[in-house]
């Protein structure tokens, strides 16, 4: 090749690795101009910030001002300040009526560091890093990956399609077949082991209504998320979809949609302290319900703080009741389905343990159907995706309360 081919071809070399760098260069600053137009959509100006010992910053938002009504449906929405009953006062009408836990109830890191006022809600501050490890577009940061349905399951001689999702792996406990307006349980707490910053590990109590493809739902428990927060502690999520994820709903606040009352509790903070193996059990107490005058789905958190509300307008089929509830876990993998299998953990990691309790557990499950009464359910039936990686256990005879254990190791050497 003669030196001024040599030279030519050189030259167009260098141009060419010249323009992947500028076209990087250009990928690069679009990327953080739209980080930062979405980080000036979430974090909304403060009336006060407290900075929590694990790195958070939470901020007090005037109530009037929060990210749920920027949704068109909530543009003219009055806040519905506290539920128009009671709940806790209703009484339990089951021959599982007593309501006596002998665990203790956690906190969250930041209440260590400060308090929000009245007329504020504490919203966590999304970070430019947090969005960077989402890995996944801008736009759709904190909502989950669509879920598509890759086989029927069938419980109770009925199909239900919702259970099964591709990339989404359950073991839980699940009611379905009637009408139902709130659920309850009790979650132990752990920190479950997450391989990769895409996935996640959640525990949590689920309504759900609406077609099989296009489900909808609300949930709220505790996860392990790192894709959401940037980190691997476990704190309390809720989430909403009103079309299986595709393009509605996400975790806590990061979208509008719910409606936040409570100054004490923030959605996606640290939970504290967590379960350890042999020690003391920690968990939080979720409950949901419909309120009878407005419609809105309250969320309550522990026994008796209402941290606020889906408004009915966010949905179709869940305007008006629910026609399942879930109790139990779910890991999130694009590696579910096939060999190597994610070794991210549900529950603690350990297959479920009804003698000792050190797995993943659920307990005082209730439900509202057509009356306001809590009670436990007429009809439960276990169900998992992958028995060999998930399981689920449920036991019914010689104890007080029905009580449900889940979780496992995710890849082992029974699940490959």
């Amino acid at each position: 090749m003669g030196k001024r081919k040599i030279m030519i071809l050189l030259f167009s070399m260098a141009l060419l690795v010249l323009s992947c760098v500028v076209d990087a260069k250009a990928e690069a600053t679009k990327t953080l101009s739209e980080v930062n137009r979405k980080l000036k959509l979430l974090n909304k100006p403060a009336l006060k910030s407290i900075k929590s010992a694990d790195g958070d910053t939470i901020d007090c938002i005037d109530i009037y001002k929060q990210p749920a009504f920027e949704h068109p449906a909530l543009r003219n929405h009055t806040i519905q300040m506290t539920p128009s009953y009671d709940p806790s006062e209703t009484k339990t009408k089951s021959k599982w009526d007593h309501e006596v836990s002998s665990v203790t109830v956690t906190s969250q890191l930041w209440q260590k560091s400060g308090s929000c006022p009245k007329g504020t809600i504490p919203i966590r501050r999304i970070r430019r890093s947090d969005q960077f490890k989402a890995g996944n577009s801008v736009e759709n940061y904190g909502r989950k990956k669509p879920s598509f349905l890759h086989q029927v399951a069938q419980l109770n001689g009925s199909q239900n399609s919702n259970l099964l999702q591709m990339n989404h792996s359950k073991a839980i406990l699940v009611t379905d077949g009637y009408r139902y307006l709130g659920a309850k349980g009790d979650i132990k707490v752990w920190n479950p082991y997450v391989e990769s910053d895409d996935e996640y590990s959640t525990s949590q109590v689920r309504l759900l209504s609406g077609p099989n493809h296009d489900f909808e739902s609300i949930e709220a428990g505790w996860a392990v998320n790192p894709s959401i927060y940037g980190d691997r502690q476990s704190r309390l999520f809720a989430y909403w979809t009103a079309d299986a994820s595709k393009t509605t709903g996400c975790f806590d606040l990061t979208c509008p949609g719910f409606v936040q009352t409570s100054h004490i509790i923030a959605l996606g903070a640290a939970v504290h302290p967590i379960s350890l193996l042999d020690q003391l059990p920690y968990q939080i107490t979720i409950y949901i319900f419909k309120d009878p005058r407005t419609g809105n789905w309250w969320l309550q958190y522990g026994d008796g703080i209402n941290i606020g509300y889906w408004p009915p307008e966010l949905f179709r089929a869940l305007s008006y009741q629910a026609v399942a509830v879930e109790w139990g876990g779910e890991v999130y993998s694009s590696k579910l389905g096939h060999a190597p299998h994610t070794a991210t953990a549900m529950g603690n990691g350990n297959f479920p343990d009804p003698n000792w309790g050190n797995s993943g557990w659920i307990k005082r499950m209730r439900i509202h159907d057509n009356s306001a009464a809590l009670k436990f359910p007429d009809w439960v039936e276990t169900y998992k995706d992958e028995y060999n990686c998930y399981d689920a256990y449920y036991v019914s005879d010689y104890v007080e309360d029905p009580e449900f254990y889940f979780g496992g190791p995710g890849k082992n050497f029974i699940c490959p």
